[in-house]
């Protein structure tokens, strides 16, 4: 998921570069749910984790 968010951020500043404001403000927001989806679901995983009490790789 992570590099879903690490391509799309690529794509914007690529389109951004040869003037595609639309693509690249599209492209930025698509970068940016996907991040904070990505960052809230490591949160949930990593508390899961801590609640069953195995212990950190």
């Amino acid at each position: 998921m992570l590099g879903w968010a690490v391509t799309f951020l690529v794509i914007a500043l690529i389109a951004a570069l040869f003037g595609f404001g639309g693509i690249a403000s599209a492209s930025a927001g698509i970068a940016q749910i996907i991040f904070f989806v990505f960052i809230v679901l490591f949160v949930i995983a990593m508390i899961m984790r801590a609640v069953r009490g195995r212990p950190p790789v």
